[in-house]
């Protein structure tokens, strides 16, 4: 189906994102030090209306991240420490009964959640029960929830970024592969570099307290999450993206050798559908009007890492899954670059290849 091209308003409204982004940037910088890519990422997400894992060691500024960014898009912001002991309706909200002026009559009276808000940190998601992590699941797909048999709507936007620490493993829940597959993104949170630390410990240290200015309201967040579905992807850009998640599949007869050898299941439908929306939305940031090659294999980490799970085989060789992705874009033919594959016959090279050994 043809897409209908931009009007003349709508390319303005894209130009005007571009500066804007380029101010939060600058904005995000007075209060974060680094971790620039994973701020492009949290950004990138919220605009294609998805959901954002973050997998990171505690003390990486995670909760301050997000936070920045709630302030400079003028949106509400809550956060909800994950326990063992948490139950749905403290996420969700509850009904309490509620007696009318004069004593007239008794009612019950729906008092919402903190679930109920523009951005929502879920810390530490999987130390909470599997009954807690399904209510937060309904929320992220549904954009409501339900309580006493009642439904309430989220109004958008709604952007859930969930936090793990890969670390501590005593006592938590993991989510399964359907609930992740709910996150649009997962997104690595890594240890900043010497420098970037060192001027994280002057800053911190200090009665350094940088303002932040809102730079989009609400209502102009929404116009442009509702203008990404607009931008422009040429066909041979939206195959590429579903050859990439095809290749991802070990069952499927084309699937490289690696893939059938390493990995124990692939990604569904929703991972090129995310490659494409994402895309467009990475290209809107930037002030493009379509969707390139280029924006797909950008995403595809973030994309595909938390779809793919591996066999006993990978792990026991200490694979990952981002290896794996690697290893995928560079033999996938793409429209803008040739395809220059790496002749890997060999079992014991292969391993090589994928660890990166000489």
């Amino acid at each position: 189906m043809a897409e209908t091209a931009l009007k003349e308003h709508e390319r303005e409204a894209i130009e005007r994102l571009r500066q804007t982004y380029d101010k939060m940037r600058e904005q995000l910088s007075r209060r974060i030090v680094g971790q620039n890519y994973v701020l492009e990422q949290l950004i990138t997400c919220l605009f294609a209306g998805g959901h954002c894992l973050l997998l990171g060691v505690p003390g990486l500024a995670k909760t301050l991240m997000v936070r920045c960014i709630a302030e400079i898009l003028d949106l509400s912001f809550n956060r909800i420490q994950f326990t063992p002991d948490l139950m749905p309706s403290d996420i969700t909200g509850t009904e309490v009964l509620t007696e009318e002026r004069g004593g007239k009559g008794r009612f019950f009276k729906f008092l919402p959640g903190p679930i109920f808000a523009n951005i929502v940190l879920a810390d530490e998601i999987n130390r909470t029960p599997p009954k807690t992590q399904a209510a937060l699941m309904e929320a992220m797909e549904e954009y409501q929830v339900t309580v006493g048999g009642k439904r309430h709507k989220i109004e958008p936007p709604f952007y859930v970024l969930a936090t793990q620490n890969p670390i501590e493993q005593e006592g938590t829940y993991p989510l399964p592969a359907a609930a992740m597959d709910r996150f649009m993104f997962m997104v690595y949170v890594d240890y900043p570099s010497g420098n970037e630390e060192f001027k994280i410990v002057r800053l911190t240290t200090t009665a350094y307290d940088a303002e932040l200015q809102p730079l989009l309201r609400k209502k102009q967040i929404l116009e442009l999450m509702g203008l990404v579905r607009r931008v422009e992807v040429p066909d041979e850009v939206t195959q590429y993206a579903v050859e990439i998640g095809r290749r991802t599949r070990p069952k499927e007869p084309d699937a490289p050798e690696f893939v059938k050898e390493y990995l124990a299941w692939g990604a569904g439908p929703r991972a090129p559908q995310a490659l494409v929306l994402a895309g467009k939305a990475r290209a809107m940031l930037n002030g493009r009007y379509r969707v390139t090659p280029e924006d797909i294999r950008a995403l595809a980490h973030p994309v595909l890492r938390h779809r793919l799970i591996l066999n006993f085989h990978a792990e026991a060789e200490n694979i990952t899954t981002d290896q794996i992705i690697t290893r995928i874009i560079e033999e996938t033919p793409a429209p803008d670059r040739p395809l220059t594959p790496k002749p890997q016959k060999r079992r014991f090279f292969l391993i090589r290849w994928l660890t990166g050994e000489e």
